[in-house]
């Protein structure tokens, strides 16, 4: 088995699978996670032929299912004793306002909440293989995004990116939140922008927004270009032990002045442990 394992969600399209792929050239073992058995199965065996000796692992789950995760979380468990790498990365825009089976808006619950439920189901994994990096693909996004505490669904007022947004500015929140409650773990939690990326992630998006998307899609950057921040954080030496930090192109900058409000910070942890029914770690 390679020393460093590392598990990227949302493994089987666009900058999830560049990230993976450049995990696995980096020396790692990497576990795939997609929604689908036979798309995760194909990008494995794309993974294994261009990185030839590499060992590649599917995981299949939909991450907007809270039981999912947890069924998840136990798989992975099963097969590492130890965690080097989670990259959050899995998510989507969704033109049509609609809740999980756990009655919470999709976008929230696939984009937000499974970060933060994933990062902390495994968390032992992490913890025991010190020093270990957690990484959550954020977006520039965030900076327009406020979170609707009255309405954390926008059932009232739904729209796709006023949902992304919220759910993108929860990812730098959540991120920062888990840093300090790891000081001293050696895990470290950090969030990044990945660049606007010409990626399947808005591909099942209808209405204006869909429209918009594909007409400017064969002039946004490769997804490629998207995953060099993700890798960056994964594996490059310059980070180690930084935490608690958003970064685009390889670089930390300052998020929104939302995304430092440590009392937001809080407040959004709170929320989304409850949705979750989880705990405080360590309580």
């Amino acid at each position: 088995m390679p020393e460093r394992i590392a598990l990227v969600t949302g493994a089987t399209s666009g900058i999830g699978t560049e990230t993976a792929l450049g995990l696995a050239r980096a020396g790692f073992r990497v576990g795939l996670v997609g929604r689908d058995a036979d798309r995760t199965g194909r990008t494995a065996a794309r993974i294994r032929e261009a990185v030839p000796g590499a060992v590649i692992d599917g995981f299949v789950a939909d991450l907007a299912s809270q039981a999912e995760v947890r069924r998840l979380a136990a798989d992975v468990r099963a097969l590492y004793p130890r965690l080097h790498v989670l990259v959050n990365n899995a998510g989507a825009i969704f033109d049509r306002h609609a809740t999980t089976v756990d009655g919470i808006e999709r976008t929230w619950a696939l984009d937000h909440l499974a970060y933060l439920q994933l990062s902390l189901e495994i968390l032992d994994l992490l913890k025991a293989a010190a020093p270990a990096r957690i990484v959550s693909v954020a977006s520039t996004a965030h900076r327009r995004g406020r979170i609707a505490f009255d309405d954390i669904g926008h059932a009232r007022d739904y729209s796709a990116i006023t949902a992304y947004s919220q759910a993108k500015l929860g990812n730098v929140l959540f991120s920062a939140a888990l840093a300090r409650r790891l000081a001293g773990s050696g895990v470290t939690s950090n969030a990044l922008h990945p660049g606007v990326i010409a990626s399947g992630f808005a591909s099942g998006t209808g209405g204006w927004f869909g429209f918009g998307w594909r007409l400017i899609r064969p002039f946004l950057s490769k997804p490629e270009d998207g995953a060099r921040t993700s890798i960056h954080l994964a594996t490059s030496p310059e980070v180690e032990g930084v935490t608690g930090l958003y970064f685009d192109r390889c670089k930390p900058v300052e998020p929104l002045a939302r995304g430092r409000d440590e009392a937001l910070q809080e407040r959004v942890w709170a929320l989304s442990l409850k949705q979750l029914g989880l705990a405080e770690p360590g309580g």
